[in-house]
C-alpha cells in the first residue's frame, strides 16, 4: 500500500507541474516559485495542489481522486494530451480490482479509456459495472456512444434502452433518434430531437448538444442550408469550443475556410484547433498556411513520441495528410487503420476521401462495403462513388 501511494502523489505531482525540463528543479515545498504561469493555468495548477493534499490525507477516498481525474480529463480535452487522461486513469488505479468499485469511478475509468481510444476495455468496465448497477443511467449513456462510434447501432440501441431504465427519458429519446437519424430515419430522428430541443426549462449546454445532433444528421442528409441553421442555433444556445469545432468542420467541408478561421481564431490553440486553421488556410493557400502546417507537423512529431498514440490519433494524422500535406496515399493508410478503431460517419468519410484522391478503387468499394455492414446512411458517401 505505501508503494501504491507514493506512486499516486508522484502521478499527482507531475500532473501539477506539467513538462519535465532538461535539469530537474527540486522545490522545497508548495510555496517555492518554479514558473510564473497565466492566471487560468496558475489556478488550474493550484486546485490540483489542493487536491494532491487531499489524496495524502485519504488516500482509500474515491471523492478526491475523481475530482482530480476530472481535472486531468478536461486538461487533456483542452490540450490535447493523452498522457493527462493516462495520469487520470493512474490515480483510480486503487480500484481496478475492486468488484464494488463505486460506481462513479468506474465510470470515470470508462470515460477515460474512451477517450484514449480503448473502446473495448471501456465496454468491458461498464459492463461489468452494469451487471450490479443496471439502472446506472451515466453508465448505459457512457456504453451507447461507445457502440455507436464503433458502427454497432444495435447494441448501442440496447444501451440507450438501458438508459431510459435509469430514468434519464430525455437522453434516452434522444439516444435512440441519432442512431435512427444514422441509419437513415432522418425525419423521425429530427422530429424527435427538435421536440426534445425545446423541452422548456432544458439547460443550454444539453440544447446546444441536441441541436448539434440536428446538424449533423441535416449533414449527412445532403441538407447543407438546414445544417447550416441548427449549427447557428446549437451555438446560440451554446458557444462552446467543441460546438465551434463542429461548425468549423461543416464550414470547411463547403468550401467556406476563412469563416471557419474566423470562428476559431479566439480560441486557446489546442492540437484540435490548430488541425481545423491549418485545413482551413490550406484550402485557402494562404501565406500563414505554411507556418500553421510547420507547427502541425511539429506537434504530430511530438505525439508520434509517445508510446502507443500512433493508432489513437489516427484520424486527426489522416486529415492533415490529406488536407495539408497533400499525401493521399499517406492518409488513406491512417484513415483505414483510424477504421479499425472507430466507425463514426467521419471516419469512413474521411477514408473514402482519401481513396478518391489516391485514386484507389478497391479502396473505394471497401468503403462502401463497409458502410452496407455498418448501415449508415450518409449522403456525402454517395456523392463519392
Amino acid at each position: 500500500m505505501a508503494g501504491w501511494r507514493a506512486r499516486l502523489l508522484l502521478l499527482l505531482l507531475a500532473a501539477a507541474v506539467g513538462g519535465v525540463a532538461a535539469v530537474p528543479l527540486v522545490p522545497r515545498g508548495d510555496d517555492d516559485v518554479v514558473e510564473r504561469l497565466p492566471a487560468a493555468t496558475a489556478g488550474r495548477r493550484a486546485e490540483e495542489r489542493a487536491l494532491r493534499r487531499q489524496l495524502e490525507a485519504r488516500p482509500d477516498d474515491a471523492r478526491p481522486a475523481l475530482a482530480a481525474a476530472r481535472r486531468l480529463l478536461e486538461a487533456a480535452r483542452a490540450d490535447g494530451d493523452p498522457r493527462l487522461a493516462g495520469q487520470a486513469l493512474a490515480l483510480l488505479a486503487r480500484w481496478d480490482d475492486d468488484a464494488q468499485a463505486p460506481p462513479d469511478v468506474v465510470v470515470m475509468q470508462a470515460t477515460l479509456r474512451q477517450h484514449l481510444h480503448e473502446f473495448d476495455a471501456a465496454a468491458e468496465l461498464l459492463e461489468r459495472l452494469l451487471a450490479r448497477a443496471p439502472r446506472h443511467a451515466q453508465a448505459w449513456l457512457t456504453l451507447a456512444t461507445i457502440r455507436r462510434v464503433q458502427g454497432r447501432y444495435d447494441a448501442s440501441d440496447a444501451a440507450c434502452r438501458g438508459v431510459a431504465a435509469g430514468g434519464a427519458n430525455l437522453y434516452a429519446a434522444a439516444c435512440l433518434a441519432e442512431n435512427d437519424g444514422l441509419r437513415g430515419a432522418t425525419d423521425a430522428a429530427r422530429a424527435t430531437l427538435r421536440r426534445l430541443a425545446a423541452t422548456p426549462g432544458l439547460d443550454d449546454s444539453t440544447r446546444g448538444w441536441l441541436l448539434a445532433s440536428v446538424a449533423e444528421l441535416e449533414a449527412r442528409d445532403g441538407r447543407g442550408a438546414a445544417a447550416e441553421r441548427a449549427w447557428r442555433d446549437a451555438l446560440r444556445a451554446d458557444p462552446s469550443p467543441a460546438a465551434r469545432l463542429g461548425f468549423a468542420d461543416f464550414l470547411i467541408a463547403a468550401g467556406r475556410g476563412s469563416e471557419a478561421a474566423e470562428l476559431l481564431d479566439g480560441l486557446a490553440r489546442s492540437d484540435a484547433i490548430l488541425l481545423r486553421l491549418a485545413v482551413a488556410q490550406a484550402g485557402m493557400r494562404t501565406p500563414r498556411a505554411e507556418a500553421l502546417a510547420r507547427e502541425l507537423a511539429g506537434r504530430e512529431s511530438a505525439a508520434g513520441e509517445r508510446p502507443g498514440q500512433g493508432a489513437a490519433h489516427a484520424r486527426e494524422r489522416a486529415t492533415a495528410a490529406l488536407f495539408v500535406a497533400r499525401d493521399a496515399r499517406r492518409a488513406l493508410d491512417l484513415a483505414r487503420t483510424n477504421l479499425r478503431q472507430q466507425r463514426e460517419p467521419v471516419d469512413l468519410l474521411l477514408f473514402a476521401q482519401a481513396a478518391r484522391a489516391a485514386g484507389d478503387a478497391a479502396a473505394l468499394r471497401e468503403a462502401a462495403a463497409l458502410r452496407r455492414e455498418i448501415g449508415l446512411h450518409d449522403r456525402r458517401l454517395d456523392a463519392l462513388r
